[in-house]
């Protein structure tokens, strides 16, 4: 890497810069952390589409080239739920937290809106904010006794049919142990901060952000038994893709990073190591951003009349 200087203070913006909204919020921040003196720092791609749209920015970095991760501060990521995604994967394993700007729709892991965006770049600069920990996966993919992939997935590792005329055959197991056989779409395995993501989709519940679990939930499942299960956060979850129908499927970490899996294939996910880091610029009950973000009815609560 090139130094920059023994005190330079670099920040990380992921931006969806193919989107003019995200682009111009990119400029923006930008220029913010320029005229306080801080290096913004943005991929290769992204850079360029930033210089096209203002020539002034040539001092931003180039991240991997001019930078690398671990030397970040911070990561500021605007745009929706799918971008913070993508920085939490670019940024891997460093110690930055993530300060995310919704410029998508619910933007559930976004911590400020658009409306707020100079202020939550202040902030970020004045390192005016919690760091939270959410717990991440890793996905392992064997294939008789060879492991054949490896990843990671901050909301979920899901396990889908490949063929959309042909379901699925799997066996699902909870800590070594064989619990239910049926023919689905696929299986959707969940942290709690995903709990709100695909799984909701699917009709999982819904986990507050602090229980130590892992989510299992079947998608479209043709079974007497395929409930959505909740265990325990250091057990391990695993699908077998049963070999007998010839069916194939796909593995995709957060929606990304898709592998494909043969007939007999075995992916087992576990608590991973490495957290995701989040600044936190308002902190408070879950209840609230959930109330928030989903828009829920509290019209009428009067609120506890004494201590509970």
């Amino acid at each position: 890497m090139t130094p920059m200087g023994a005190a330079t203070r670099y920040i990380l913006v992921v931006a969806h810069t193919g989107r003019e909204d995200s682009l111009e919020a990119g400029v923006r921040v930008s220029r913010q952390l320029l005229a306080a003196g801080v290096v913004p720092v943005l991929s290769a791609d992204e850079r360029r589409d930033l210089l096209a749209a203002d020539p002034s920015l040539e001092r931003v970095a180039v991240l991997g080239d001019d930078v690398a991760s671990s030397e970040l501060e911070l990561v500021i990521v605007l745009g929706g739920d799918g971008t913070i995604l993508r920085a939490a994967e670019l940024v891997r394993g460093c110690s930055a937290p993530l300060l995310g700007v919704n410029l998508g729709h619910v933007g559930f892991l976004a911590e400020s809106e658009r409306d707020d965006l100079e202020t939550a770049v202040a902030r970020g600069l004045a390192k005016d904010y919690e760091v939270e920990e959410r717990m991440t996966l890793s996905a392992r993919v064997k294939v008789g006794r060879e492991v054949v992939y490896e990843s990671w997935a901050l909301n979920e590792a899901t396990v889908e049919k490949a063929s959309r005329e042909r379901m699925l055959e799997v066996v699902i197991e909870v800590d070594g142990r064989p619990m239910s056989s049926f023919g689905c779409d696929g299986v959707v395995m969940s942290t709690p901060t995903g709990s709100t993501a695909y799984s909701f989709s699917a009709g999982g519940p819904v986990v507050w952000p602090g229980v130590a679990a892992l989510l299992l939930v079947p998608l479209s499942a043709h079974a007497l038994f395929a409930r959505p299960l909740v265990v325990d956060a250091d057990s391990s979850l695993a699908v077998e893709l049963l070999d007998r129908t010839g069916g194939a499927g796909v593995l995709w970490c957060d929606g990304r990073r898709p592998f494909d899996l043969p007939p007999g294939a075995r992916v087992v996910v576990r608590r991973s190591p490495i957290p995701v880091r989040l600044a936190r610029l308002h902190p408070g009950p879950f209840t609230d951003r959930l109330v928030h973000k989903f828009d829920l009815p509290v019209t009428g609560w009067r609120g506890p009349a004494g201590r509970d």
